[in-house]
C-alpha cells in the first residue's frame, strides 16, 4: 500500500449518510449520530467486513445482543423471540456488508469486499493486524445505540497516529 492509497479520506459525513441510508432502507429506522463514546461491553456482537485492493481496511458494526435481536426481527419481519442466534449473526453480518459495500464505492475503485464475519461472546477482543482506527462514529435509533468503526492498514514503516483497536471484553 502506498502513502497515496493510505491518504484516501473517509469523511465522517459520508459514513453517516451511508449508515443512515442502510438503516432507513433495510430496517425502516431513522438513525442519527449520537456522540456517545465507545466503551467495551460484555454483551456486544461485532460484525466485520474487510476491504482489500487499492485501499485496505475493515468496517466494524457493534451492537449489544438485545439490539441485534431487534434488528434481526425488523430485517426479517418476525417475532424477536423466534429469532435464533445464527439468524441474528447473519443479519448483523449483512448490515456490515451493506455499509462496507457502500463505503467502498466512495473510497476508490479496485477494492474487494470480504464475506462478513461476526464475533459473539462475553469476553473477546477484536484485532485487525496492522490496522488503526481511521474513524469511529456512534449512532442511535429507536432500537438503541450502536457504533461503526473504520480501520485502515498503515503503510509499511509508518507509526500509528491513533491506537490500534484491541478492545478486551
Amino acid at each position: 500500500m502506498t502513502t497515496t492509497e493510505y491518504s484516501i479520506d473517509i469523511h465522517p459525513t459520508e459514513l453517516a449518510q451511508i449508515v443512515q441510508s442502510v438503516f432507513e432502507t433495510m430496517l425502516r429506522l431513522e438513525v442519527a449520530e449520537s456522540g456517545l463514546p465507545w466503551f467495551p461491553q460484555g454483551d456486544r456482537l461485532t460484525a466485520a467486513v474487510h476491504l482489500a485492493g487499492d485501499w485496505n481496511g475493515a468496517v466494524l458494526l457493534e451492537v449489544d445482543r438485545a439490539f441485534a435481536r431487534r434488528l434481526a426481527a425488523r430485517f426479517l419481519p418476525v417475532n424477536p423471540q423466534a429469532i435464533v442466534d445464527d439468524v441474528v449473526r447473519d443479519v448483523l453480518g449483512e448490515l456490515a456488508n451493506m455499509i462496507g459495500g457502500n463505503l467502498k464505492c466512495v473510497l476508490t475503485s479496485g477494492i474487494c469486499l470480504s464475506m462478513p464475519s461476526v464475533v459473539d461472546g462475553s469476553d473477546y477482543s477484536v484485532r485487525v493486524c496492522g490496522a488503526q482506527i481511521r474513524e469511529r462514529q456512534s449512532f442511535e435509533c429507536a432500537e438503541g445505540p450502536f457504533w461503526v468503526t473504520i480501520l485502515t492498514t498503515r503503510p509499511p514503516g509508518s507509526e500509528p497516529t491513533r491506537p490500534v483497536l484491541c478492545a478486551k471484553r
